[in-house]
């Protein structure tokens, strides 16, 4: 039993011997007004002193990102240049069909637009329901824009 107690008000003891740490923290303001944070008190000659009662966090800087290898031709896959042209060509006949949908699309959206315009449907005595469809019909067709112009961006950049 007095050993379990001796054990505790040892430890007990380290316990309230042990400060806190304290260092100081210099704020340095460079010559290009970039502002740097040390506690080194070498390299903080002209630097201001914070004081102790401000609470000061240190959060460390990002890791550098690791530098990519070059292409060594180790494991990375080659592509002949007729397989890469097979398959630019299969990019292109894709990206030319989808422009062809994409541009009935916009068709139809236009002409829904128009058709729209110009009817004025019964439940629509207040005004702004009718504005409200219009402006539907009007996103539509701006999203079918949007689309056919990313379209032809991307076949743009084909070879």
């Amino acid at each position: 039993m007095f050993r379990g107690c001796s054990r505790f008000l040892i430890a007990t003891a380290a316990a309230l011997c042990v400060l806190p740490a304290h260092a100081d923290v210099f704020k340095c303001v460079g010559p290009d007004g970039h502002v740097t944070y040390t506690n080194d008190k070498s390299n903080a000659r002209g630097c201001k002193t914070l004081s102790s009662e401000m609470p000061v966090s240190s959060v460390p800087g990002p890791a550098a990102a690791p530098a990519k290898p070059a292409n060594s031709g180790g494991s990375f896959p080659s592509v002949s240049g007729d397989q890469q042209k097979a398959r630019d060509g299969e990019r292109r006949r894709i990206l030319e069909a989808e422009l062809d949908t994409e541009s009935k699309s916009l068709e139809a959206a236009r002409k829904a637009l128009a058709e729209g315009e110009a009817v004025r449907l019964g439940d629509e005595r207040n005004y702004q329901k009718y504005l409200d469809r219009i402006q539907g019909l009007k996103d539509n067709v701006s999203l079918h824009e949007r689309n056919v112009d990313a379209l032809r961006k991307e076949l743009s950049k084909l070879p």
